[in-house]
This record gives structure tokens, sequence and C-alpha cells, in this order.
């Protein structure tokens, strides 16, 4: 019986869950027979990984799907086509459905090799231009992200100067509250200190002799 994890997916779950969810589509296989096998190689339910593939990793192989059910088709294709075993054409040795595919009625081995090479090569590049163009529009994709990021990077750095030189301002000012602070307390006492003169002075006045005497 298959286990229940409860821990969280790791990069490496996910990519097992791609490989064999892409390899089931380019066979023509169900996406619930790929999900029962990943669970079997990670040790998680299918509905576990099914939700998985769902709300997470098929957004991030869109163009490896697509491409995976062009595969699929062609496969089709292939095994619709009549077959004629042992053909070799022109030494390549291809499948039976691919022979079935180049075989064509009435025409001698020889002929049937020409016609054959000549649409296996034609397929074959249109298979390459394809896989061409998806390798362009990666390399496009990868340099604008590379872009995007080198511009968050020096909007960080602009910020984080922004925010040190604020924090340089604010220790500055607090410095300079804090002296304030302690000017106006000196100053308080001092005005506090000169009252305390002023009233002893009222006070007490100085006889002849030089005695202080209180004033009543």
């Amino acid at each position: 019986m298959t286990a229940v994890r409860q821990d969280a997916w790791s990069s490496e779950d996910d990519l097992i869950l791609a490989e064999v969810t892409l390899r089931h589509i380019r066979e023509g296989s169900t996406q619930l027979a790929a999900f029962e096998e990943v669970g079997e190689k990670i040790g998680r339910t299918a509905a576990a990984c099914g939700f998985r593939w769902n709300s997470c990793v098929r957004k991030k192989y869109e163009e490896a799907i697509s491409l995976a059910k062009t595969q699929r088709q062609k496969r089709s294709y292939y095994k619709k086509q009549p077959t004629n075993s042992g053909i070799q054409v022109a030494g390549l040795g291809l499948s039976e459905a691919e022979a079935g595919y180049y075989k064509m009625e009435g025409a001698s081995e020889e002929t049937l090799s020409i016609d054959a090479v000549i649409r296996f090569l034609k397929q074959w590049k249109g298979s390459l231009q394809e896989n061409g163009r998806q390798l362009k529009m990666l390399e496009k994709e990868l340099r604008e992200k590379e872009e995007e990021l080198n511009n968050l990077r020096r909007v960080n750095e602009r910020l984080s100067r922004e925010v040190s030189e604020v924090q340089t301002d604010y220790r500055v000012v607090n410095d300079d509250y804090k002296a304030l602070i302690q000017i106006m307390d000196r100053a308080r006492r001092l005005a506090f200190l000169n009252e305390e003169d002023e009233e002893l002075k009222s006070r007490f006045k100085m006889d002849a002799n030089g005695n202080l005497e209180r004033i009543e």
C-alpha cells in the first residue's frame, strides 16, 4: 500500500512528477496512470500527485507539455499507417510504423528508399527547426529574466543606499536632539539658580558690621 506523506514536496519530487507525466503524455497514456506511477516512486498518493501537478508543476512545463502532445500525435499517426515488417530504407533501419509511413504502393524498393530518405530527412529537419524555435524562445525568455533580475538588483542597491543615508540622518538628528535637550535642561537649572540667588538677596541685607540680617 502506498504511504501517505505529510512532508513538503522537494524539487526532486517535482522533477520526477514532471518527467513521468510528460512521458505518459508522449506515449498516449493517461495522467492518472502517470500519477499512480509517481506515487509508487516517491511514496505519495495518486491524488496528491495530481493535485501537485495541476496546482504547481504543470504551469512550469507548458511548452514541454505542448511538445509532448505533438510527439503523441505523430506516434498515433505512425501507428495508423500500414506496416511492412523488415523494410530497410537506405540502411536507416526504420521501425515498422515509419516504414509503413514511407511505403508507396507499386513503388520499387529502390524508389521507396529514395523517397523514404527524402521524407525522413524533411521530417527530421522540421523537428530540428521546431526544437530550434522553442530553444530560441527559451533563450529569449531567459535573457528577459536575467535583465529583469539585474534591474531588481540595481533597484535593491539604490534602496539600500537610501536606507543607509536615512539611518545616518536619523542618528545625526537624534544626537542633535539629545544635545538640545541637555542644553535646555542646563538653561532651566541655571535660571532656577538665578531665581534662588535673587530670592536670597531680597530676604537678607548686610548691616554696618558686615553681617547678614534677615528681612521679615
